[in-house]
């Protein structure tokens, strides 16, 4: 045993010093591209149309709230055994009871977080283990240690109480050279560690393994990377494997490049016992391309040059990944795809972000994302989907998507959005708890038949509103013809779906006041605190709508207190989704609130509220009482 470390130190250090002499630097002043987008540097990228000015998809609030923040062993590549099922909690000495300061003012809500800390956990999202449906899973973006990382919770009660931790992400070395599958661009690695993370997404397969994944980055260097790792079955997302210092293993991408930012990755895996791809886990994201001659004209400097979807999937449990393929691909849907990089098709969807993964009972994969590659006369994005027919072995690099050329779900109105400046120029806001918003899609599945539902908020109505749309081929989409929410007057946001037995559809999401004269921009060119009535001054709260199929609009219940916008250095930012699960017709929303306030004795904190995570086991509403 002895010589088998001594030799594999060896051959760490041989590949540090080799390494070390031909590392990339981050850019020309040294500065992560992140950070330069967080600090407004890189500018959103905007197309001149007959119609006016469209921006085009940007970085997650999530990645840049995170690199935006200050802070206040083992190397050894074993391979973890996640393949065996069947293992109970007990036997892992797993407890079905919360720690830490679980019941801190949860006001008839389940705090889920369980740290003692003040410090920010906001961006949510849930699933439940298919072989045990009382073990509930749970993510969330979390600030307690500093520079915003991802923290994961688990219930095995149905969600009556909680544990948490933080995922084992932060050993693993920036090394994409030794690798030439799980990479967009290669290059040198930093050799370092990883700083910080975002936007969290989970899956469980059909033996109870649970799946964890993170957005992580350096802020020292361009080192971008994007994890998936697994919770063997039977610890039912109490703990993860290890994502190990070298190697590829749970690692789906990794990068070290100023040309390349991945981002807001969501995965899935196939929980259908009779599907030809059981247990197959999926992950799609969004690689942001910048470099020095895009633009429109280039001018030398890095510049936006597109942002398709990419995915890649696992045949092993998430220990081996498949080289990421872009699936977003070309449509007479698109147009614009070359504005910025002549390399590119110019029918290309390439101007993307926010997917959102669903498999179908027969193994088939829908994928839902963001589009701003609309016609030159139409001012508004749209939402489009992508069918993919899965195949091959992630072992054996002969795994690929096969997905069809992209489908319209849906119109995305952004017309008359509101705007706030969060330092980075006018952005897509919430002016009442003043937070940086998006109309990304979410999707999820009718197990029973296979039907695929997509929900996205938009701004037809000269208000944020929740739309609706459904497939039943994977496909062919069609659109409710009133929003979900059954209220108007507010501003509903960051939806999440599920659907339960029977067509029983559930839909959750905020809700916030509206400031006066919220559909007139003010002369700034965007509204600010202080200077707007009503800016970072209204009350919010998370609402749950239930309905049959597509027959809005559902009925609707308020799940929360009300509760005041973000402050402090948590100010601006809410995540960009929040969650949602149903089994039967028992819904489990899953959000993020500010009902509790930081101590005046622990001003050191940042802030006047926390943000911490609830959640509910709550009667879906159904549009047939």
């Amino acid at each position: 045993m002895r010589k088998r470390y001594a030799v594999y130190f060896g051959a760490l250090l041989v590949v540090l010093a080799v390494g070390s002499a031909g590392v990339i630097p981050a850019s020309a002043d040294n500065e992560n591209t992140i950070v330069k987008v967080a600090k407004g540097k890189v500018k959103a990228a905007q197309i001149p149309t007959a119609v006016g000015i469209r921006t085009l998809p940007q970085i997650s609030a999530g990645t840049i709230s995170a690199a935006q923040k200050a802070p206040d062993a083992d190397t050894a590549d074993v391979r973890a055994d996640n393949t065996a099922a069947g293992v109970s909690p007990d036997s892992l000495g797993v407890a079905s009871k919360s720690l830490g300061c679980s019941e801190r003012n949860s006001d008839g809500n389940v705090r889920v977080n369980q740290d003692c800390t003040f410090r920010r956990q906001a961006e949510e999202v849930i699933r439940y283990n298919i072989a045990n449906p009382d073990n509930l899973v749970g993510g969330q973006n979390d600030s307690r240690i500093g520079f915003n990382h991802c923290g994961f919770d688990y219930s095995f009660d149905g969600g009556k109480s909680w544990g948490d931790g933080l995922p084992p992400f932060w050993q693993h070395l920036n090394s994409p050279q030794f690798d030439g599958v799980h990479t967009i661009a290669g290059g040198n690695g930093t050799f370092h560690t990883y700083d910080a993370a975002s936007d969290p997404a989970l899956a469980t397969d059909a033996d109870g393994r649970a799946f964890f994944s993170c957005v992580a980055f350096d802020l020292a260097s361009d080192a971008a990377a994007v994890f998936v790792t697994a919770s063997p079955a039977g610890a039912g997302g109490s703990f993860y494997n290890n994502v190990p210092a070298t190697g590829s293993r749970y690692v789906a991408v990794e990068d070290n490049t100023p040309t390349i930012v991945h981002d807001k990755e969501f995965i899935v895996a196939d929980n259908f016992a009779g599907s030809p791809n059981k247990n197959n886990v999926y992950l799609t994201w969004t690689v942001f391309r910048f470099g020095a001659t895009c633009g429109a004209p280039p001018n030398g400097t890095l510049q936006y040059c597109s942002s398709p979807i990419f995915g890649s999937m696992s045949t092993d449990h998430a220990q081996t990944w498949s080289k990421p393929e872009e699936i977003s691909g070309a449509s007479p849907l698109c147009f614009f795809g070359n504005f910025f990089d002549a390399t590119r098709p110019a029918n290309a969807c390439d101007f993307d972000q926010g997917s959102d993964p669903v498999v179908r009972p027969d193994g088939s994969l829908v994928v839902v994302f963001n589009n701003g590659n609309t016609a030159p006369t139409n001012p508004n994005a749209q939402q489009l989907s992508v069918m993919c027919h899965p195949s091959g072995d992630s072992v054996a690099k002969t795994a690929h998507f096969n997905c069809g050329s992209p489908s319209k779900v849906g119109d995305d109105v952004i017309v008359g959005e509101p705007l706030c400046n969060f330092g980075r120029g006018p952005e897509e806001c919430v002016p009442g708890p003043w937070i940086r918003t998006n109309d990304f899609p979410r999707i999820a599945v009718d197990r029973t038949n296979g039907n695929v539902y997509s929900t996205w908020q938009d701004y037809r109505n000269g208000e944020f509103d929740i739309q609706l749309a459904m497939t039943t081929d994977g496909s062919k989409w069609t659109g409710a013809t009133k929003p979900v929410n059954p209220d108007s007057g507010k501003d509903h946001y960051f939806a999440a779906i599920d659907v339960g037995r029977e067509n029983h559809v559930g839909v959750s999401y905020f809700r916030s006041d509206r400031v006066p004269n919220e559909n007139t921009t003010p002369k700034a060119g965007f509204f600010a605190p202080g200077v707007d009535p009503g800016v970072q001054a209204e009350p919010s709260d998370y609402s749950l709508a239930g309905g049959r199929g597509l027959a809005t609009s559902f009925d609707a219940r308020r799940v929360s207190p009300q509760f005041v916008p973000p402050d402090g250095n948590q100010a601006g930012f809410n995540g960009d989704y929040s969650g949602l699960i149903v089994i039967g017709d028992t819904a489990h929303p899953f959000w993020s609130d500010t009902r509790n306030a930081t101590p005046a004795t622990t001003p050191s904190q940042g802030n006047t509220h926390d943000e911490d995570v609830f959640t509910s086991a709550i009667e879906l509403p159904d549009g047939r009482d």
